[in-house]
């Protein structure tokens, strides 16, 4: 089965919004858990617009499934990780003026740096991911860095999916066909949502781990949380029994 990790950026967005502590964020990811989420995604950054530094160690202790922390492993960030120990690291090249992540690593111009940080993050245990481009290429390079999964970077995907979603996906099969080359799992995360999921989930092989935010916080506004999680998490399923059966 493919694991659905909710990412709790917007709740953080919608909490700081007013200040004070509606939406409480720590309750939001407990929920989040109780109704069938397989993880919890934060992606704290610099300037702590969405999730503080704080809340990554509020959240850390209410963990009952998995924690994945992404972030461009500037010092603050790795001193902040290896302190927490989540159960993974997503790196992401994100600059610290951009509304949100909207690129993946150049692997090849960056191979010495991700090494550097992964090879710090192994060593206390936590499995490394890398944001990456749809582009096999790159994958060669992610696998050089020692990364245990690379994360395919799924804007593009989903702005194609609703006029030519079969020209949108093919870069993402090719490069998660070469991850399965270099013995890399594959994550995805961007702007997914009801609507592309399934798709996705069919056709790229390997697959682990989808990170769903921004749609799936936007949903539960009509559907209510739990009903949003637990629609998800039947689309994936029955995604999944659907590749499973075509084999």
């Amino acid at each position: 089965m493919v694991k659905l990790s909710v990412n709790l950026n917007k709740i953080a967005t919608l909490r700081n919004s007013r200040g004070g502590n509606i939406p409480n964020v720590l309750q939001v990811a407990i929920d989040i858990q109780k109704f069938g989420a397989n993880g919890i995604t934060i992606h704290p950054r610099p300037d702590e617009r969405h999730i503080s530094y704080k809340d990554v160690y509020d959240i850390k202790s209410i963990i009952t499934t998995e924690l994945n922390i992404e972030g461009n492993p500037i010092n603050k960030f790795m001193k902040l990780v290896l302190d927490i120990l989540p159960n993974q690291v997503t790196l992401v090249p994100d600059l610290e003026n951009v509304i949100t992540s909207n690129s993946g690593w150049n692997t090849i111009l960056y191979q010495d740096l991700l090494t550097e940080k992964i090879n710090k993050l192994k060593d206390h245990g936590i499995r490394t991911s890398i944001f990456l481009d749809p582009n096999p290429k790159l994958v060669p390079y992610a696998a050089n860095t020692g990364a245990d999964r690379i994360e395919l970077y799924t804007e593009n995907f989903s702005i194609g999916y609703a006029n030519k979603k079969w020209n949108c996906i093919h870069p993402y099969i090719i490069t998660a066909k070469e991850a399965m080359n270099y013995h890399l799992l594959v994550n995805a995360g961007h702007d997914l949502n009801l609507e592309n999921i399934s798709f996705l989930i069919e056709k790229i092989p390997n697959i682990e781990e989808v990170s769903i935010g921004h749609s799936l916080i936007s949903d539960s506004l009509y559907m209510g949380l739990e009903n949003t999680i637990q629609t998800y998490l039947k689309k994936i399923y029955k995604s999944c029994k659907k590749k499973i059966s075509s084999k």
